[in-house]
């Protein structure tokens, strides 16, 4: 085969008349709407599709959905998972460890009543609350004994939600994780790590819609990383407008590296940290 010649099939062009026909299937049979998604990347991820099961288009691939429930559940897991690591990018847990969490527990002495609250948003397999929650374990060891700390985490798809409670993990997740906190928190079995039961305990894992304003749960951090890049501009400026709604006074916000606030929602939060996209609601 002749050097820069693809050994892949090119993907299928899909129009916005298909791609309409593919959303008002999904709508109907799974309740799940691609209208507040971009279209370029969910055209992407059917196209991705069209190819895996290996119809000729997608006029073929709309009468494969209509007729195969296990490629309807197939196509919305495509369309709403995203890969994670344990401290991902762990200059942000760094930040968090150092400034942003030794302040919250500081400033709660008017609210001991109150659980200091945790929410992860689009949490996929689990690996962002569990780093959290190894972080809490390892380096506020004494404020969690006398204070409540609740880490909530929430996705769209309830199989992935499934895998995260069962917290087993091969080793490509890890790369960003020191050894010593793997070795302290996770016991090998063949080629999975499965989590200790006392950090997997800690969080608590829920279905959740992001797109569901009514499902916003008050929240001293919310985490929403590499979540909003899959939205078209306006859904993403009413969910930023939301956090800040249910953020409690001088509640922080995490976004992900390539993610920034936009519309009116950059009046409502004041950067923390610029590098780390972390920003303080504004009271």
């Amino acid at each position: 085969m002749p050097l820069g010649v693809s050994i892949f099939p090119a993907l299928p062009e899909i129009s916005d008349e298909e791609l309409a026909t593919i959303g008002a299937i999904l709508q109907r049979w799974r309740g799940f709407s691609l209208a507040v998604y971009k279209d370029t990347c969910m055209k992407r991820r059917v196209a991705i599709r069209i190819r895996s099961t290996r119809s000729s288009d997608a006029a073929a691939y709309c009468d494969l959905l209509s007729r195969s429930g296990q490629e309807l559940d197939l196509l919305q897991k495509s369309l709403t998972i995203h890969v994670s690591q344990f401290f991902r990018n762990h200059s942000v847990f760094e930040k968090l460890r150092m400034e942003v969490i030794p302040e919250l527990f500081a400033s709660r002495t008017d609210r001991r009543d109150e659980p200091l609250r945790f929410w992860c948003l689009g949490c996929a397999g689990g690996e962002e609350p569990y780093s959290l929650a190894i972080m809490l374990r390892e380096f506020f060891g004494r404020e969690i004994r006398h204070e409540r700390v609740s880490l909530l985490a929430t996705d769209i798809d309830d199989k992935t939600l499934q895998a995260a409670r069962a917290a087993e993990y091969d080793e490509g997740r890890f790369k960003e994780m020191p050894v010593e906190l793997r070795e302290r928190y996770f016991r090998q079995d063949g080629r999975l790590f499965r989590l200790v039961p006392e950090i997997r305990d800690m969080v608590v894992f829920q279905r959740g819609d992001i797109c569901n304003p009514e499902e916003y749960v008050p929240s001293d951090l919310v985490c929403c990383r590499n979540t909003l890049i899959y939205f078209a501009r306006p859904e993403q400026e009413r969910i930023l407008n939301r956090i800040a709604d249910i953020l409690r006074p001088g509640g922080i916000l995490v976004l992900g590296k390539s993610e920034v606030l936009v519309g009116s929602s950059r009046g409502r939060f004041a950067p923390v940290c610029r590098t780390e996209r972390i920003y303080r609601r504004i009271s």
